[in-house]
């Protein structure tokens, strides 16, 4: 094997995050596709539940109800945990206060997906009090589709190649994630994007120029040419592979777990006790996310500062609280304090 073949025998993660792109300013975006593809999901799932009596919802209000949902509780919620929880304590709160609207501009940074899940619960809570329905009915079908909503967001977090895991020793199925040389205080990216430019010069030498001129302006144009010119050109590809470390795929580890995995979990509970108590399922989500994205953040590189340095992250430590609203959900479920489906005839959920 020759040292070539040797250095990209870990896949090189070069995936490009656009689908279709319309002239310079504007793209099609798997990350997008991802949302809408959990949304038109979720609202067949929730069609099909309501109209076999499997959820406090009539069938011709479930379109509203996933519209809303998108807007209210994924969005907003999403976005505004984002700022809450990591843009704050990382950057100040003088940092929003001097540009408000940097809470609606999702590429930078994203989205939460503990501020979208806490996000949904306020928002069932308001619909259920508007619409007189049981407020943990609601969240019991709503719980089950918005783990395919993770599903899709963490395949989309692959395909970017964001989000990536920890370094990975002796792991067959270990990747390269080259958005590593990004990370603050990286000291690679300098000589790994002047090999790069070496090797494909008429593509990358301007680029190199420009952020030999400004390192802070022109990084994120000479990052993303070298890895446009990687997927076509593989001596760059092994110049990117030879800099960054084998790393775990976390975000196909989170997919499965606490998206396909749990929503499977959820759904065969579902339709495997139709006359179960409302808030059952939704405790058990809360329980089983936090359960599954404990285990997931010890593979993944954290993306923020450490609660307990080497020992629990922000995703970890926030993860917590929901064991509580968990166990919440279940205890007054099992009391027989919130009703079961059959009952919203007569007004008992």
């Amino acid at each position: 094997m020759s040292s070539v073949e040797a250095v990209l025998a870990v896949w090189v993660h070069n995936l490009k995050p656009e689908i279709v792109e319309f002239g310079g300013n504007f793209a099609l975006r798997w990350y997008g596709l991802a949302y809408l593809a959990g949304f038109v999901v979720g609202y067949f799932i929730l069609k099909w539940m309501a109209k076999r009596s499997l959820w406090v919802v009539k069938p011709e209000k479930v379109a509203d109800f996933i519209a809303y949902a998108a807007l209210f509780g994924v969005f907003l919620g999403g976005r505004l945990g984002y700022v809450l929880f990591y843009m704050i304590p990382e950057k100040g709160l003088g940092y929003v206060l001097g540009d408000p609207l940097v809470i609606f501009k999702v590429w930078e940074g994203g989205m939460s997906s503990h501020g979208g899940i806490f996000g949904l619960t306020i928002f069932a809570f308001v619909y259920a009090r508007r619409n007189k329905v049981s407020w943990p009915g609601i969240g019991d079908g709503l719980v089950i589709v918005s783990t395919l909503g993770v599903f899709f967001g963490r395949i989309a977090n692959f395909i970017n190649g964001e989000l990536y895991g920890r370094v990975a020793s002796g792991v067959a199925w270990s990747m390269k994630f080259p958005k590593e040389l990004l990370e603050g205080g990286n000291t690679k990216f300098a000589p790994a994007m002047a090999e790069a430019a070496s090797l494909d010069p008429e593509r990358l030498g301007g680029l190199l120029e420009q952020f030999e001129d400004n390192p802070v302006g022109g990084s994120g144009a000479l990052f993303e040419g070298v890895i446009g010119a990687s997927r076509d050109n593989e001596a760059v590809l092994a110049v990117l592979a030879k800099y960054v470390e084998a790393r775990h795929p976390s975000q196909l580890y989170q997919a499965l777990l606490e998206g396909l995995g749990l929503c499977l979990i959820l759904f065969w509970m579902r339709v495997r006790w139709p006359r179960m108590a409302h808030g059952i399922i939704t405790g058990t989500f809360f329980i089983l996310y936090a359960l599954f994205r404990i285990v997931a953040e010890r593979f993944r590189e954290p993306d923020s500062a450490w609660i307990i340095q080497d020992v629990l992250t922000k995703g970890q430590f926030y993860s917590v609280f929901m064991f509580a609203i968990g166990g919440a959900f279940l205890f007054f479920a099992l009391r027989g304090k919130t009703g079961r489906l059959g009952e919203v005839a007569s007004g008992k959920a």
